[in-house]
């Protein structure tokens, strides 16, 4: 999720677990923890635009590096607390640490967007699909629980607000699977069998959800709304052929730099890889676009055959005309 849910709900945890005098400098060290894992995104090379997809919630979200990224903060805040005098010891330091680097991979897991939690014993992208990566009621219902617990010096307005965000995550879980319910229904009617499926919440809610799945070698896009108390409404999308590198660039070596940056490209992808419908030559991820109905992709690489020794360049478009905005908030609404 975003940098500061991150720092909220390392924050929250580590207060509710504070006694009424260390509330502050809980919260602070939780806080500052949290956001310890997202360090990754400073690994990057100026010639492999690929390595920081690599690396992005890779070792530093696992559950292994808890320990570790506790221990390395713990040592920080332990010199600056002794600076500025504050009496805060280094085994309670160590633990709001603790709690504050433990939220990191569990929260990501809890996007679509893949985390290796369970890094170095598994290679697996975990993505529970169950919460927006921006999500601003998650992130309200904790801000204001940490401020009020920091306002008040209690634990129990953190502690509240942890088992409302677990309630919301619960909610997500449901959504989840009542938005799949829907999609699989809408392709057996189709009279399609779904080889793969990613259904996934769109941006800061849990009602429009986009539903990606594969019938043969043609990805289905849809969007999904899942209202309380109906049916998903099915909001039918576009179609786009599945990325096959040997019909669709029969020339390219499989030595090629090339070659491999697709084969890297398409394990960060899930394997959901297709040409762009506007510019073939860029290769994208299906599973995101900026309307949930759309087989735009978010983002790609550039494939030219003609620099095929060379890494493939990483392009992001997240623009959306007008008309594409009026049909998100109609979708959303749950227009006809």
């Amino acid at each position: 999720m975003d940098i500061l849910t991150h720092g909220l709900l390392g924050g929250t945890l580590a207060q509710s677990c504070s006694n009424k005098s260390e509330t502050r400098d809980a919260a602070t060290v939780g806080f500052i923890a949290a956001l310890l894992a997202d360090a990754d995104a400073l690994i990057q090379s100026s010639t492999d635009p690929l390595l920081t997809l690599e690396y992005h919630r890779q070792f530093t979200h696992s559950l292994i590096f808890i320990p570790v990224g506790a221990l390395l903060v713990a040592l920080v805040l332990w010199l600056a607390f002794k600076i500025l005098k504050r009496p805060l010891g280094f085994r309670r330091i160590y633990l709001y640490a603790f709690l504050g680097c433990a939220t990191s991979g569990f929260l990501d897991a809890c996007t679509s967007y893949g985390t290796h939690l369970l890094w170095p014993f598994t290679g697996e992208r975990i993505a529970w699909s169950i919460v927006p990566i921006f999500d601003p009621l998650f992130s309200l219902a904790l801000g204001a629980a940490m401020l009020v617990g920091l306002r008040w010096r209690k634990t129990l307005p953190a502690r509240i607000g942890l088992l409302l965000a677990a309630a919301y995550l619960s909610l997500g879980w449901f959504q989840h699977q009542r938005a799949e319910d829907a999609i699989r229904a809408t392709a057996l009617l189709r009279g399609h069998a779904t080889e793969k499926l990613t259904v996934k919440p769109t941006m800061g809610n849990l009602l429009l959800w986009r539903s990606i799945y594969r019938s043969g070698d043609i990805y289905y896009v849809d969007a999904v709304r899942v209202g309380m108390g109906e049916a998903g409404r099915i909001y039918p999308g576009t179609t786009v052929r599945a990325f096959d590198p040997l019909r669709d660039l029969p020339t390219l070596s499989t030595s090629s730099v090339l070659y491999r940056d697709i084969r890297r490209f398409d394990f960060f992808s899930s394997g959901y890889l297709a040409l762009h419908p506007e510019d073939p030559g860029l290769l994208g991820d299906v599973r995101y676009a900026m309307l949930p109905t759309s087989i735009r992709p978010l983002w790609g690489i550039r494939l030219d055959l003609q620099r095929a020794e060379i890494h493939a360049p990483f392009e992001a478009s997240r623009r959306m005309s007008r008309q594409e905005i009026e049909q998100f908030i109609g979708m959303l609404r749950g227009a006809d």
